[in-house]
């Protein structure tokens, strides 16, 4: 089995798993803050998998930096935490930060990606995108935390479809790519490269 088919079949299951999750309703069930538990588990699972599996890691490395930034796009969903603290569903300190970051964030993406940029500015462009990206996520994840720790039914909203994807197998692979790319970015720096 080549690896793309491996990788492709793996990620089939694990998003296939995501969706059963929240269509039967699993995580609602979970005690205190064990689905943030399950994204941080996940989320070190995919590193390790990137670190340890050499043709995983070969197969990501040979990716264009930008379709793991075009991924990012999907943090358009800051939008609907927006409309769900509007519903009384979020609450302010969760939906609105979250929300306007996400949405920042994947607006970001299109110039960082398509704008004609020489290679040291769209290096530098993808840079202060990724800076921003990680601290948004990080961030949203800490207040997740606090305000699950506060009160259990605070984030009721990703124990079901379609927020349920988000812990599962969004958030870890928003983590683990922002890892990625700053590690390309590192290795791939060409003001480096040009010495």
């Amino acid at each position: 089995m080549s690896t793309p088919l491996a990788i492709r079949l793996i990620a089939w299951a694990w998003f296939i798993s995501a969706l059963l999750l929240g269509r039967t309703q699993a995580l609602g069930r979970l005690p205190g803050a064990t689905t943030l538990g399950l994204t941080l588990l996940i989320t070190i699972g995919l590193w390790i998998a990137y670190a340890r599996v050499a043709n995983f890691r070969h197969w990501i490395n040979a990716l264009d930096l930008r379709s793991l930034v075009l991924l990012h796009s999907a943090r358009l969903v800051g939008y609907y935490f927006l409309l769900l603290h509007n519903r009384g569903e979020l609450p302010y300190a969760f939906a609105v930060p979250s929300g306007w970051g996400e949405m920042l964030v994947a607006a970001l993406v299109v110039p960082v990606c398509f704008l004609p940029l020489s290679v040291h500015h769209r290096h530098r462009a993808m840079t202060i995108w990724n800076v921003i990206g990680f601290t948004e996520i990080t961030l949203a994840f800490i207040t997740a935390t606090r305000l699950t720790l506060e009160n259990p039914m605070a984030l009721r909203a990703f124990a079901t479809l379609p927020l349920s994807l988000l812990p599962i197998f969004l958030s870890p692979l928003i983590f683990v790519t922002h890892l990625i790319i700053y590690q390309r970015l590192q290795r791939e720096n060409p003001a480096a490269l040009a010495k």
